[in-house]
């Protein structure tokens, strides 16, 4: 049996979208999820009025969930997780950066907890993490209706900014690591970043951190 690594007592914690993956994944997803009932893609029509709702209220959230509800409500939850047993290991094997699956390596190899956070949905963040060995996931929950079928809505906060770091700040006062390092790759990701030892934005400009000097900045590129 390999030998498992003394915990560090460290925690590592990652971003999802542009810091694991080289772009978003929810988009994605849902099309994975309408492809193989294409009678249901012309509800990706919803997109302009929900773009246009975001225009006006700027609530990512409830456009999340308004997306997820025109475009998936109403779906089985045994298609849904079919949906995601065949998303996941594509996703893992051509749309990551090599960058990220080697500090997450490095993390497990030192013994660190690795701890993935992203604002995208319960639906297959989940499964994204145990496949990658994260040892817990936090992410945006969606609801379910009754029946067993997808409500699409949001059941929890939309897990960016400043709902991220009141996440991270809640894992910190119960875990108490000896050492936090986190990743992430756009401003939203800022808040929670500041509460870590050491962090590292990817691909970002380093002109908006000259007053966070525990923030790095990390170019990746390279893609499996």
């Amino acid at each position: 049996m390999p030998h498992e690594p003394a915990a560090s007592g460290a925690l590592a914690v990652f971003d999802l979208d542009g810091t694991i993956t080289c772009r978003d994944t929810l988009l994605p997803f849902i099309f994975a999820c309408l492809w193989p009932r294409p009678w249901r893609l012309p509800r990706m029509l919803a997109l302009l009025p929900l773009g246009l709702a975001f225009l006006l209220h700027r609530d990512r959230g409830r456009v999340k969930g308004e997306l997820i509800r025109a475009t998936l409500g109403g779906l089985p939850r045994p298609y849904l997780e079919q949906c995601t047993a065949r998303y996941v290991p594509a996703l893992l094997q051509r749309g990551v950066f090599a960058e990220a699956l080697q500090a997450i390596t490095r993390h497990r190899e030192r013994g660190d907890k690795l701890l993935l956070m992203s604002a995208s949905v319960d639906l297959y963040v989940p499964a994204i993490g145990q496949a990658l060995g994260f040892a817990q996931t936090i992410c945006t929950r969606v609801r379910w209706r009754q029946d067993g079928r997808l409500d699409g809505r949001l059941a929890s906060a939309n897990c960016r900014g400043s709902e991220k770091q009141r996440c991270l700040a809640a894992v910190l006062a119960r875990d108490r690591p000896a050492r936090v390092e986190a990743y992430g790759n756009s401003s939203a990701d800022l808040p929670h970043m500041r509460l870590a030892t050491q962090s590292y934005f990817i691909n970002g400009s380093a002109r908006r951190l000259r007053s966070t000097p525990s923030i790095q900045v990390l170019h990746w590129s390279q893609r499996c």
